[in-house]
């Protein structure tokens, strides 16, 4: 499979992973031969790429790091609860968690069984597009990135799982936001800007009043905006005043609103999310947390097309584990000329060679 841009596609091309709805329905099906009014309906949804099938990359693969029932399964129950407690009279909806804080921990540890047994760095490249139900998706997202993070700096498995409760019941105070404010696809004025800060306060008031919700993730919800430099919110906080699940949090949430599709913008690819990242590292993230957090993101996810600063161009075939920046790449074109006899080379071992551009179009 090889990733392409929607915009780059053309009648004919043959779907190489399935695309999901949010309830798991599928809307199109890997291996169907798209047509025009396919991909008018892809871009319609803006889905900014897919994965194609071609004879050159039969075996390159692509893995969601959970299953799907399990992804469809959590992204349901995060949805009730969520809209549980939107719906709750004030004084009751710390009961909703009471009730529904028992199958999010067991949520929470069926995600993290299945990322210790996924060993490749992990990508969670979007194959769905339900805007209204952003949310939701995002809240699972940012849950399987903190635990990768957490597991990358050693946490214990009892500091994991609390973490993993927060990291998924993190952005629950947005629930109390007007919905046309969430979800406006335009700029957002001043006030409704101080509208949307208020759901980090929001969050951890509505999670610390449950007795089945540790206090520690309600700090999740509390303080997955605050920033180093004391420039986040609610409480502007600086450096060691920040929790370390806050830190964490902050990492996963930008990164996974930077590289999903938003009402207002294109998903970004992961290089250029983990760019961002970085260019707040110190100052705005920990920069500790930061390194660690690339060494078990796929930078280059398999499929994706690169160009070399030898001028060879080619697809990512599949992760080193431990340099998650230099994969192996399979070579298609050298100096403009397609080359008839492809080959793979791993980035890992020829140190002189570095990607210098990276897109999903489609090469040859």
């Amino acid at each position: 499979m090889r990733l392409t841009l929607t915009s780059s596609l053309q009648a004919g091309n043959r779907l190489g992973k399935t695309i999901y709805n949010d309830n798991g329905k599928i809307l199109l099906s890997s291996g169907v031969h798209l047509t025009e009014r396919m991909i008018e309906r892809l871009a319609d949804f803006h889905i900014t790429y897919v994965y194609i099938e071609d004879a050159d990359t039969a075996d390159i693969e692509s893995h969601y790091p959970i299953p799907e029932e399990l992804r469809v399964e959590a992204v349901k129950s995060i949805k009730k609860s969520f809209r549980d407690a939107q719906d709750s009279e004030t004084l009751k909806k710390g009961f909703v968690f009471e009730k529904s804080a028992q199958e999010m921990n067991g949520i929470v540890r069926s995600i993290m069984m299945e990322l210790q047994q996924h060993k490749e760095a992990i990508t969670l490249l979007s194959d769905v597009f339900t805007y209204d139900d952003y949310i939701f998706t995002h809240s699972l997202n940012v849950t399987m990135y903190a635990l990768t993070l957490g597991k990358q700096l050693q946490l214990p498995y009892n500091k994991l799982e609390k973490l993993g409760m927060g990291a998924i019941l993190h952005d629950v105070g947005k629930m109390m936001v007007p919905r046309e404010v969430l979800l406006k696809p335009g700029k957002l004025t001043n006030s409704e800007f101080e509208l949307i800060k208020t759901h980090a306060e929001a969050g951890f008031d509505l999670l610390r009043s449950s007795r089945e919700i540790p206090l520690v993730a309600a700090h999740c919800a509390f303080q997955h905006h605050e920033r180093l430099d004391g420039s986040g919110y609610p409480r502007g906080l600086v450096g060691d005043d920040i929790h370390d699940f806050g830190k964490i949090l902050a990492i996963a949430d930008v990164f996974d609103a930077i590289t999903s599709n938003r009402v207002y913008r294109n998903a970004m690819l992961p290089h250029e999310g983990l760019e961002i990242i970085y260019s707040g590292a110190g100052t705005l993230f920990d920069q500790h947390m930061v390194e660690a957090f690339r060494k078990c993101i796929a930078i280059y996810p398999n499929g994706l097309s690169i160009e070399l600063n030898d001028g060879r161009k080619g697809i990512v075939v599949r992760q080193n584990p431990s340099l998650c920046d230099r994969p192996i790449v399979r070579i298609f074109e050298d100096n403009g000329l397609e080359l008839k006899d492809k080959y793979d080379i791993d980035l890992a071992k020829e140190l002189n060679v570095v990607v210098k551009n990276c897109d999903t179009i489609s090469v040859g």
